[in-house]
């Protein structure tokens, strides 16, 4: 019972009762009404042939014959409808497990993990059927089957009636099949990791395929037949897999197919010789031959394949969140962040290197934030810039050192309270398929606020605030990248607005023209007045406005302070400035050039 409870098929019919108890209790009564009508209508068959003998009443034995008749025929269809209905339900929930489980986490950890992340493959299909069929699919076939199984009990129930070992017999003979037949089917494979490897690139292909970040790409480099290409190796390397997970070996299929009949010729053998002998009458001899065949419906079969592929990827959706959640997790502490900083944010010897393997970010960083100032970074890239952020957010936990806040530890506060405080826009912020309001206020706000924040970031004149932003639905639009991010820095600044005194602004600007960054960070130091402002960039036109600059190199702090005192100290900083000065100078100089 133990090994059953942890079985796939176990708790697949688990997920079933918990998704929707009403329609499971039916769709189980319904199994077994399905087993007892062809029964019923075997004993019915019996019953009118022994009338006939006897020269009895025909009337009821045609009646029951009848009732088990159109029973069957009305049954089926029935089920199906209702398993049909539970399958969605139970589709539904399991991927709201799904969700969570990738979701709840306060960190991100378990999203970069490759065992998880190929756990993740798999569970996913089930409800995208890239694999097989998905749950609301699957269940008419399961349901088919499981009333085949009642139905074969039910005749072998019957069988007690002719001799007491003879269901004992046919069950173990038709059972055995499950035994011997199992390993030719695709399920085995399904915890492969060539398998789970697969439907990952799999399910790559697909995205680039149909989702339209990439579609532009795909058509301007010609990669079409590549993908494609691509994807039909990966899809016919899947079926090579699971043409070898399905194949019988001969061996198995020889014993299944000698206890099939042995077990079958000895019963008929025992039947024969009772008729005659006179001791079972031409009745019970069809009602007992009639059982002997339906027994038959208790064999390996379509069902197997139906409900092994549906139940599979279950144990791995209800384990992963018991598996993502230690990885991602982020303990939350219990004081309050309200007004926090106050005075400042320190990197006190921290160091980091991420869950998911790879180099040491940082080690001994040290850096002081003044609360209330704007602080810029800068360095080449890998120097740690984004990963500070990261850590300033709480995604991560340092793995040396802390972070504090006020000369608390991060860890000591609540992890809502504070995040509610960080007004943050990533390099790789995302574009929402909502309306304009939704991208700016994702949590919600009043339209007064949102239309002042896309006035701080002079985006105003994008759309009306109920316009979806993908040309994809009804009355939707698109913007162009610069606008994006307009539509993001507006979604920081309305942050500041609802309450947050943490703004981090990670390449906030890369996507504008010189001319469009100045106007916008001029706007941006305005909107932040008096909140701690980290911003990162490669454009030291706009760093060099920040009241502190920080030149971060191989995790290390290699130069601090403002503008003009990393000019005068002639160190890297400087350096960087005027390469990039000097591009900015040869651009207009070439400008002029073509004027004239």
């Amino acid at each position: 019972m133990k090994r059953l409870r942890r079985s796939a098929e176990w708790r697949f019919f688990g997920v079933l009762r918990t998704a929707s108890p009403g329609l499971a209790a039916a769709w189980w009564a319904l199994v077994a009404l399905r087993g007892l009508l062809p029964a019923g209508f075997v004993l019915a068959m019996g019953w009118l042939i022994s009338a006939v003998q006897h020269g009895d009443g025909l009337g009821l034995p045609l009646v029951a014959m009848g009732v088990a008749f159109v029973g069957m025929q009305v049954v089926a269809p029935a089920h199906d409808a209702v398993s049909g209905n539970l399958g969605v339900p139970a589709s539904a929930w399991l991927h709201e497990r799904l969700l969570l489980a990738c979701v709840t986490p306060a960190g991100l950890a378990h999203l970069e993990r490759a065992d998880l992340a190929d756990d993740l493959a798999m569970a996913r299909e089930v409800d995208r059927g890239m694999t097989g069929p998905d749950i609301p699919t699957s269940m008419p076939g399961i349901a088919a089957g499981f009333s085949s199984y009642a139905a074969g009990t039910a005749n072998v129930v019957l069988l007690f009636g002719f001799r007491w070992w003879a269901p004992l017999v046919l069950s173990a003979t038709w059972l055995s099949t499950h035994w011997f037949l199992r390993s030719g089917a695709i399920w085995l494979q399904r915890h492969d990791p060539d398998v789970a490897e697969q439907q990952r690139k799999a399910g790559y292909a697909y995205r680039l395929s149909v989702d339209a970040p990439a579609s532009k790409e795909m058509r301007l480099f010609g990669l079409g037949d590549f993908v494609i290409g691509g994807m039909r190796d990966i899809r016919l390397r899947l079926m090579d897999l699971s043409w070898e997970g399905r194949r019988l070996g001969r061996r198995q299929a020889e014993i299944a197919m000698a206890i099939v009949a042995v077990g079958n010729a000895l019963f008929f053998w025992a039947l024969a010789a009772s008729a005659m002998h006179g001791d079972l009458s031409l009745g019970r001899l069809t009602v007992f031959a009639q059982a002997a065949i339906g027994a038959a419906a208790l064999a390996f079969g379509e069902n197997d394949w139906w409900l092994r592929n549906a139940a599979q990827p279950i144990p791995l959706v209800l384990q992963l969140a018991e598996r993502a959640a230690p990885v991602g997790a982020l303990p939350s502490g219990t004081r309050q962040a309200a007004g926090m900083p106050a005075t400042g944010i320190t990197f006190d010897n921290v160091g980091f290197a991420y869950p998911a393997g790879g180099h040491q970010v940082f080690e001994g960083l040290n850096l002081t934030i003044p609360a209330g100032r704007s602080l810029a970074i800068v360095g080449q890239n890998g120097a740690g810039k984004t990963t500070l952020a990261k850590l300033l957010c709480r995604l991560y936990d340092p793995t040396e050192g802390a972070v504090l806040v006020d000369g608390v530890d991060l860890r000591e506060l609540d992890l809502a309270a504070w995040r509610a405080r960080l007004a943050v826009v990533f390099q790789d912020f995302v574009r929402y398929e909502l309306s304009l309001r939704d991208n700016v206020a994702p949590g919600g706000a009043s339209d007064a606020d949102v239309l002042a924040a896309l006035v701080d970031a002079r985006a105003d004149d994008l759309a009306d605030l109920g316009t979806v932003l993908n040309r994809g639905y009804a009355g939707g639009t698109d913007l162009s990248g610069g606008q994006w991010q307009r539509v993001a820095l507006a979604r920081a600044l309305c942050s500041v607005r609802l309450g947050a005194g943490v703004v981090i602004l990670d390449e906030p600007t890369a996507q504008l023209d010189v001319r469009g960054e100045a106007e916008i960070f001029a706007g941006l130091l305005d909107a932040t007045r008096g909140c701690t402002t980290i911003l990162i960039s490669h454009r030291f036109s706009t760093v060099r406005r920040a009241d502190l600059i920080c030149v971060l190199e191989h995790g290390q702090v290699i130069e601090l302070g403002t503008h003009d005192e990393l000019i005068a100290a002639g160190g890297r900083y400087k350096t960087m400035f005027e390469l990039q000065a000097a591009r900015f100078e040869d651009a207009d100089a070439v400008e002029d050039e073509v004027v004239r």
